[in-house]
């Protein structure tokens, strides 16, 4: 097979195949560029869903899809399997962990994000976030095994009980409490394990007054009402001092014995290629960017999604989410070809869709750009479709939606599995 030759046209590198990243790609599809794709994984993860995965509600292949398969058609973008470790702004490359040099005109960061630990002593190192397929499949393992050891105390006659810690109350900890909790309820009743639901606590702890403070008090009060019908306890104003391997200790004192803490109390850019990129950055370790999201200090390093601190006024920055990071990447694309063709760049402006979180079966909330609420079932719908559409990939999509369809009317075995290698894969 004979490749084109695209040696002759800008490179512009992507650091990243997050949603930023692929967002970015795709503007250029049949352009007069030379696109190069660099991420440690080659495949593109679907991360509002990985609280599916580690709940066994989906597989890890339906929540992710290779990088090559995305652009196998696109001729002028590449991918490239490995992780930027150094960026030289004069010279114009990246080097790679594997020692090789690639050179780029324009450089787009799009690396994304990971968990945020305040500093708090052990956290970093016994709680489990949920950033990455190995996050998903590793407080799987964990769940599942806790169920299945207390199964055996049970069946042996000793009292049991197990706590599972979340911690943060935003979309991530509502998300991931609810699913976990009706995990356990679906696996005693379904698989035949002895325990009573009853006795495996999940408890939601956030340092806010309330669940979701980016939506509308009612939306907060009908999230706990919810929750707590399916057997969450939730408790406000409590800050983490301590996580060990199998204890919590909060700020007043008090010190849990816990099966597991699921961390969902933030993110930051800290620890990612940004730290490697500019020396002064924004909050959370995010990028410093102008109007057309160029870094400050830059002509031709671009950054985007949770990398880029983006205004939204003067004094405050859009979040961290998916929208913004499609949207972001969207735009930097058409300002490289701007900047490529000789033409103005444009100034990012960002169109806000709403925001929405699911609570459980038959159950979401969402809030609208006009600042309209909906929950319940119809709310649920709303998230289900978003969610299909903003899939990667029809056959992901496909199977989705069926075994999306299937669990709402029953529920099967899927994919309740313990994978022992869980904790080393990638």
């Amino acid at each position: 097979m004979v490749f084109p030759d695209y040696s002759h046209l800008p490179h512009v590198v992507i650091a990243g195949g997050g949603f930023a990243g692929i967002a970015a790609a795709r503007g250029f599809i049949g352009k007069d560029v030379k696109v190069t794709i660099i991420d440690q994984h080659n495949f593109h993860t679907f991360l509002p869903l990985l609280y599916q995965v580690a709940t066994a509600a989906l597989e890890p292949a339906e929540v992710a899809y290779p990088i090559r398969t995305i652009f196998g058609k696109e001729k002028n973008i590449g991918f490239r399997h490995g992780q930027i470790m150094e960026v030289d702004h004069e010279a114009k490359h990246v080097r790679l962990n594997d020692g090789a040099v690639i050179g780029f005109d324009h450089l787009v960061i799009a690396t994304g994000a990971t968990a945020a630990y305040f500093g708090i002593p052990g956290a970093s190192k016994f709680a489990m976030p949920l950033y990455s397929l190995s996050d998903s499949r590793k407080l799987r393992n964990t769940l599942l095994m806790t169920l299945e050891s207390a199964d055996v105390e049970a069946e042996e006659g000793k009292p049991v009980t197990r706590t599972f810690v979340v911690v943060g109350g935003g979309p991530t900890g509502v998300e991931t409490s609810g699913a976990i909790a009706e995990l356990i309820r679906i696996v005693v009743r379904r698989d035949g394990l002895r325990i009573d639901p009853a006795n495996i606590r999940v408890l939601l702890v956030d340092m806010a007054p309330r669940l979701l403070t980016a939506f509308p008090e009612k939306v907060s009060t009908y999230t706990v009402k919810k929750l707590t019908e399916m057997g969450i306890e939730i408790q406000f104003g409590r800050s983490v001092v301590e996580v060990q391997k199998d204890s919590i200790r909060f700020d007043d004192g008090e010190e849990l014995e816990v099966a597991g803490v699921i961390w969902a109390a933030g993110v930051t850019a800290n620890g990612t290629l940004a730290s490697a990129v500019q020396e002064s950055r924004g909050p959370s370790g995010r990028l410093r960017v102008g109007s057309d999201l160029r870094l400050a200090d830059s002509n031709c390093v671009w950054a985007i999604g949770d990398s880029a601190a983006i205004h939204q006024t003067d004094t405050t920055y859009l979040a961290q989410l998916a929208p913004v990071a499609i949207q972001s990447g969207r735009h930097v694309a058409k300002q490289i070809l701007n900047v490529i063709n000789a033409h103005p760049t444009k100034p990012f402006k960002y169109h806000d869709k709403g925001i929405m979180a699911t609570i459980g079966r038959h159950a979401a909330v969402a809030k609208l750009p006009t600042g309209q609420v909906i929950k319940g079932t119809a709310g649920w719908l709303a998230w289900l479709g978003l969610h299909l559409w903003y899939l990667v990939g029809f056959r992901n999509r496909l199977r989705v939606m069926i075994n999306w369809t299937w669990r709402y009317f029953d529920w099967p075995s899927g994919p309740r599995l313990i994978v022992a290698d869980a904790e080393t894969a990638d």
